[in-house]
């Protein structure tokens, strides 16, 4: 298992972590099976989407804010919505690995979704061959 370390700097954003699981899986030894992100937080998740134009991250992002505003809610700390972001994008995810190499399509990167920063937080990376 790999571990990345992801510095978030604003409440809700989107990090690129594509190379940082390349470097795991080349690290790991993996050839050919299945890869396994997982975020070990709540108010965090991973996404696969498009990495070519940064305005469809940014607009990930607006519809996350749009879709779950930080208002209403009634746990004490003030991250609700952070905790249902999460849940709408989820804590993992599987990625098949083929000679060495992730097997995303042309357009697709792997994001750390913050919804609850900015923080210190930690991406789990787990190899199985097939």
């Amino acid at each position: 298992m790999e571990k990345i370390s992801v510095k978030t700097k604003q409440r809700c954003e989107m990090v690129n972590i594509t190379s940082d699981v390349k470097r795991c899986v080349k690290q790991i030894g993996i050839k050919s099976g299945v890869v396994h992100v997982f975020v070990p937080h709540t108010t965090a998740g991973v996404s696969i989407n498009e990495n070519a134009d940064p305005d469809v991250v940014r607009d990930v992002v607006f519809a996350m804010e749009r879709a779950v505003p930080n208002e209403g809610f009634d746990h004490l700390e003030g991250n609700s919505d952070a905790h249902t972001k999460a849940q709408m994008t989820g804590l993992s995810l599987t990625v098949i690995v083929q000679d060495g190499q992730l097997m995303l399509g042309v357009w697709q990167g792997i994001y750390f979704c913050e919804f609850d920063g900015p923080r210190n937080r930690q991406v789990y990376v787990q190899a199985a061959n097939c």
